[in-house]
């Protein structure tokens, strides 16, 4: 299998590692609101919208690297 191949592979599996971050930094700041820091939990929350903002261009992407030629 050529090198150009499993690129998509890769991007696919670094797509749901950082769908999965997303979420456990999401139950961490939920955590760390409940404990009074929601100003804190906030600028987390902040950091992670670049996450949704990219999103549905990724899976775009990724289908479009994925479907056959």
């Amino acid at each position: 299998m050529p090198n150009s191949d499993l690129l998509p592979s890769l991007l696919s599996k670094l797509y749901e590692n950082q769908l999965a971050l997303e979420a456990s930094v999401m139950e961490l700041s939920n955590w760390v609101e409940q404990r009074g820091s929601a100003e804190v939990a906030e600028n987390v929350r902040s950091a992670l919208h670049t996450i949704d903002e990219n999103e549905e261009f990724i899976k775009l992407t990724l289908a479009v690297l994925m479907s056959p030629e």
